[in-house]
């Protein structure tokens, strides 16, 4: 559950970032780090559009670079974009200088007030920094499909036991999460609807 759910100490840690939406409707917040990657951020557009989701993607400006066609396709399809620093870097081992100049490079390419660090860490100073341009967005739920310990259905799994209303729920459009998001993203976004939640972007 500490993987999944983080600590108490973490939203301590961070106390003005956004772990968790409105408790008091049925609602879910999806979102997908990393891309955008044309192997596999179609795919998961085609999923959302199955099920009328909308979601917000955290992406790494590099991607963006590389791979315009596919950030105009998300931007298209009326999902939200979030920053995931140019080139995915932790923030301990980099400067705050360093940090937030990576930062700002992407958002160069993504014109967005949201931001996610990645691996969920940055320092204290990078974090007050940054929330002076960014609503800073953390998670209330990570399905953990990027990892090679878990499967289709421990991600299921973990969507089934964790979900709650309000949950910012963590998939990642890349390419070690392909595997398990075939069967695991459409079972997921298939057992919510069944549940009765609805599916929203970050506002």
């Amino acid at each position: 559950m500490f993987i999944e759910q983080p600590a108490r100490f973490l939203r301590w840690l961070y106390p003005t970032a956004i772990w968790r939406m409105s408790r008091k409707k049925k609602v879910v917040y999806l979102t997908f780090d990393d891309g955008p990657i044309p192997e596999v951020t179609p795919f998961v557009l085609d999923t959302l559009d199955r099920f009328g989701a909308k979601a917000t993607f955290f992406m790494v400006g590099d991607n963006v670079r590389k791979h315009p066609e596919v950030y105009r396709m998300v931007v298209e399809r009326g999902h939200r974009i979030g920053n995931h620093t140019f080139n995915h870097i932790g923030g301990f081992r980099h400067s705050c200088r360093e940090y937030l100049e990576n930062t700002d490079k992407a958002d160069q390419l993504l014109h967005t007030n949201l931001f996610r660090p990645p691996h969920g860490w940055m320092r204290l100073l990078q974090f007050k920094l940054l929330r002076k341009h960014y609503r800073i967005v953390m998670w209330d739920l990570v399905t953990r499909d990027y990892s090679k310990r878990v499967t289709a259905r421990d991600v299921v799994d973990n969507v089934k036991r964790y979900a709650r209303n309000g949950s910012i729920i963590t998939f990642h459009d890349s390419l070690k999460s392909i595997d398990k998001l075939r069967t695991a993203l459409p079972e997921s976004l298939q057992w919510l609807e069944d549940q009765g939640y609805e599916f929203r972007s970050l506002d």
